[in-house]
């Protein structure tokens, strides 16, 4: 089955071997840079136009495809399966990449380790080994749970058979209730990766900043074990707001205390507390994590006025969490940070 993309680069045809993937998926896996974001329906960044042949729409009701022009063919990649031969017009400059291309791994849920009230982190040992940057996430498939699900690695290995994720409940959450109440133990699941480009460059990267809230802190702590393994501190500095709402919400005090020992004075870390005052200037189970009040954005947005130093040359800001803590951390990074865009690289998973 043929799959012709129609890019801003030219014609790019790729062969794939059945129905089973996405588009997306089937591009990426080719080693074509595709546009996407979320890789799961949710923001709309893979919108493309199917100009000829027969497809399938996994999720019709797809969040980000609320805005498509069904009509004139418009598709999300990640959620299309080609029936057979067809073209697909992406408005982007699409490449060949040189390594790297994700692919589809066999799992089975390992340990399960429930760290607050609605966050639990899960080990998944893979049936080979695989590599991936510190930042990046795969999109996971469970049995009985339709849609895939995108997890961050919060370690960071290089060819490990062990990947470590976090989930955070969401109420009427079918794999979120599943996992909380342990049934998902020894499950075998199907994961799809390493996606997402908001990652370490320890070669090009200079000071970082990091804001981030909840669950999303999986992928920075991995980017903050890199950076330590990279010996990338004390010669550059680094910044980690870590929003929850209360302090019973806080989790990974001791990884990070830890993390921040190693870093020899380049790391500092703030907690913010949005829905409680904080007890007193540092975390009760670590001196070493400084506790703030409000939202994570408005502390970060505060530090960072009051920095007289700024941040250096190569400096990156990197953001996870929800849409709209993302959108706000941009803003903040971009104006008290003073970070130009192409500097700032974000996931946002709703």
């Amino acid at each position: 089955m043929s799959i012709i993309f129609q890019t801003k680069s030219g014609e790019l045809p790729i062969d794939a071997q059945n129905d089973s993937e996405t588009v997306l998926f089937d591009g990426l896996g080719s080693g074509l840079t595709l546009p996407y974001e979320c890789a799961t329906g949710t923001c709309g960044t893979c919108r493309a136009r199917v100009m000829s042949g027969d497809v399938f729409d996994v999720w019709p009701d797809a969040p980000g495809a609320q805005r498509l022009k069904r009509d004139r063919g418009d598709i999300l990649m990640c959620q299309t399966r080609a029936r057979g031969n067809c073209v697909i017009r992406v408005p982007a400059l699409v490449t060949q990449a040189e390594e790297g291309a994700p692919r589809r791994f066999i799992g089975r849920i390992d340990e399960l380790s429930k760290l607050t009230s609605d966050v639990i982190q899960f080990d998944v040992v893979l049936n080979e080994k695989a590599t991936f940057s510190a930042g990046q996430f795969m999109v996971i498939n469970a049995p009985g749970v339709s849609g895939g699900r995108a997890y961050s690695m919060v370690n960071y290995e290089q060819q490990t058979g062990r990947l470590t994720f976090l989930i955070k409940r969401k109420q009427g959450g079918v794999y979120s209730d599943r996992l909380f109440k342990s049934a998902g133990k020894d499950a075998e699941i199907s994961l799809y990766g390493p996606l997402g480009k908001a990652i370490f460059q320890p070669e090009a990267d200079g000071d970082l900043i990091c804001i981030t809230g909840g669950s999303g802190i999986a992928g920075i702590m991995s980017i903050l074990e890199h950076a330590i393994r990279a010996k990338h501190f004390p010669g550059y500095s680094g910044q980690l707001y870590f929003g929850a709402r209360t302090l019973a919400d806080t989790f990974y005090v001791d990884k990070l205390a830890a993390l921040t020992e190693m870093a020899r004075g380049g790391l500092k870390v703030t907690v913010a507390l949005s829905h409680e005052a904080a007890p007193s200037s540092t975390h009760p189970a670590s001196e070493l994590i400084r506790l703030d009040e409000g939202f994570v954005h408005e502390v970060a947005a505060r530090v960072l006025s009051e920095n007289s130093v700024g941040l250096g040359e190569n400096a990156v800001g990197f953001v996870a969490g929800p849409p709209p803590m993302v959108d706000a951390a941009i803003r903040v990074l971009l104006g008290q940070g003073k970070l130009p865009p192409d500097r700032i690289r974000y996931d946002k998973f709703s």
